[in-house]
C-alpha cells in the first residue's frame, strides 16, 4: 500500500513544470549576464535610462541582498534550509489540488534552486543582474528572486480565498 504523501496529482505535473522552466529561465539569463555580455567586467550597462539597467552585483544576502551572510557558514546555512524548503514544497507540489497554488509552489521552487542550490554552491553568492532603481526600486535582483516573489504572493491570494465547500457535507 503506497502512502498518501507520495501519490502525485496531475496539478503536481504542473508545479514542476513551473519549477522546471522558472530554473532554466534563470540560469539562461544568468549565463548570459556572466558569460554572454561579461557584466562582471563591465559592471553597468545603461538598457533604458535612467529606468532599467543591467547592474551586477553579487548577492550574499537571501532575497533582495537581505540578512547577508558573508561568512562560508552562513552561505552553507542558507544552502541547506533552500534544500530542506525544495523537499518540503517538492512534497506538496505532488499534493497539490489548485491551479493557483500548483503555480505558486512551481516558481517558489524553481527560484529557490536557481539562487540557492545552483549560484551560492558554484559562485558563493546569487548572481543579481535587473537594476530598476530608476523606478525607486532599490534592490537588484534576477528571475529566480522574481519568482520567488510572484509565488509568495500567489500563495497569500490563494490563502484569502474563500475555502471550497466540502463534498461530503453536501450530501
Amino acid at each position: 500500500m503506497t502512502s498518501d504523501l507520495f501519490k502525485e496529482t496531475p496539478l503536481g505535473k504542473l508545479a514542476y513544470s513551473v519549477a522546471g522552466a522558472v530554473l532554466v529561465l534563470d540560469q539562461a539569463s544568468k549565463a548570459f549576464i556572466l558569460h554572454g555580455i561579461d557584466l562582471p567586467i563591465r559592471q553597468q550597462m545603461l538598457v533604458l535610462p535612467p529606468f532599467f539597467n543591467l547592474t551586477m552585483v553579487w548577492n550574499r544576502g537571501v532575497s533582495f541582498g537581505l540578512l547577508k551572510a558573508g561568512a562560508d557558514l552562513g552561505r552553507f546555512a542558507l544552502i541547506a534550509f533552500a534544500a530542506f524548503v525544495v523537499a518540503i514544497l517538492g512534497i506538496w507540489a505532488r499534493r497539490v489540488d489548485r491551479p493557483l497554488i500548483a503555480w505558486a509552489v512551481g516558481l517558489v521552487m524553481g527560484g529557490a534552486i536557481g539562487n540557492n542550490l545552483i549560484d551560492r554552491p558554484i559562485y558563493g553568492a546569487v548572481v543579481d543582474f535587473l537594476d530598476f532603481s530608476g523606478l525607486m526600486f532599490p534592490w537588484v535582483f534576477n528571475v529566480a528572486d522574481s519568482a520567488i516573489t510572484i509565488g509568495v504572493v500567489l500563495l497569500l491570494i490563494d490563502s484569502l480565498r474563500p475555502p471550497k465547500p466540502d463534498a461530503s457535507k453536501k450530501a
